[in-house]
């Protein structure tokens, strides 16, 4: 499926697109046709009639559940979130050294949507946890080549965060059935996760006693220190990302615009991925030496992100603006980007800088 506008498409096959900055503030609720697109390999069509959900390994009840029998059995809830990927704000990261290989995101590889499924938790209580499971695998229909090698798209996470509530097997996105490049006709919701974790096209649940060797889990989406490079890199030795980390964004106006001096609206959006929300966000218009606080303007669940905005009176000329976030325990996001530089551009969560003219 090719998007239509104004998506911004970075990869055609896989389909990698994102959401202008410019639309993602027009809509709290990110419309599904702008949503942006996280693919990895194939996009698979999968009958919802004969759809099946595995559900196996340390569990004293195995499962296999049609769509009809896991809507039915399972109470189900609404939750609004939002959805990152590991890499949104990657170019900032590329612009000080160069990440061959890597998608080069903006901050456009974000969006929120009302999610409606049944509790993960429900689910694996229902199969009976075993004592010994720590860790909840996630194996998706979709294909894809790593290192030369097809593999099903996998990932996982740990057992304490899969039992927890708001993390959801859905089937809806705002209010409508999944469309077919979000996961149709089931996926997992991992709320304050990178995006990778939220595994699409899910076709089996696995509990474990280690985490998914699945390469998109083992060899992939870790982080390493700066100094670390692929040639070095031990992956056994690399971070999993799964907590989303603090970050905001200005979405207006955009690096490189040209606008009339005087009044100029700033909006942007914030979220975080602790158990915190984001309680203030700040602007600098001279380089970080002093802040002024700007309006949240929308909020909804704690799992998504918020809305600022506020309106400065700028002369003509060249200006550099920042903004950060502060979080309700009071930590805040770090100010330089290349000391977040690691070798697949991932978590940046660095003040995000615009410089426009004012003419």
């Amino acid at each position: 499926m090719k998007p239509t506008s104004p998506l911004t498409v970075y990869q055609e096959d896989p389909l990698n697109v994102g959401t202008p900055l410019e639309c993602l503030t027009q809509s709290f609720l990110t419309p599904s046709a702008q949503f942006f697109i996280r693919g990895h390999g194939t996009m698979p069509l999968v009958d919802r009639d004969t759809y099946r959900l595995v559900i196996k390994g340390m569990v004293r009840h195995p499962l296999e559940l049609s769509m009809g029998e896991l809507l039915t059995r399972f109470p189900q809830y609404t939750l609004t979130a939002t959805l990152v990927c590991a890499g949104n704000r990657r170019n900032e990261l590329a612009a000080s050294h160069p990440l061959p290989g890597e998608i080069p995101w903006g901050a456009d590889a974000v969006s929120t949507a009302c999610w409606r499924g049944v509790r993960l938790g429900d689910v694996l209580r229902a199969a009976g946890v075993k004592e010994e499971a720590r860790y909840v695998a996630f194996r998706g229909f979709d294909w894809a080549c790593f290192e030369g090698e097809p593999v099903h798209f996998g990932s996982s996470i740990r057992l304490e965060k899969a039992l927890a509530p708001e993390v959801l097997l859905v089937h809806e996105m705002n209010d409508a059935p999944l469309p077919r490049e979000h996961g149709f006709p089931l996926r997992v919701l991992v709320p304050g996760y990178v995006g990778v974790r939220s595994v699409k096209w899910l076709q089996e649940i696995a509990l474990q006693r280690e985490p998914s060797t699945n390469p998109f889990q083992a060899r992939d989406y870790k982080i390493f220190p700066p100094s670390v490079t692929t040639e070095t890199a031990d992956w056994e030795q690399g971070k999993p990302l799964e907590e989303i980390a603090l970050n905001s964004v200005i979405c207006a106006p955009k690096s490189g615009e040209t606008l009339q001096a005087g009044f100029v609206p700033v909006r942007g959006y914030a979220f975080t991925g602790g158990e915190e929300p984001v309680e203030r966000v700040e602007l600098s218009t001279d380089h970080g030496a002093t802040w002024m606080p700007v309006a949240i303007r929308e909020k909804a669940d704690r799992w998504a992100w918020c809305f600022w905005e506020a309106t400065l009176n700028l002369p003509p000329g060249t200006h550099w603006l920042l903004v950060r976030a502060w979080d309700a325990a009071g930590r805040t996001q770090p100010q330089d980007a290349q000391a977040l530089w690691n070798f697949k551009g991932y978590a940046n969560n660095a003040w995000h800088r615009v410089q426009f003219s004012l003419v």
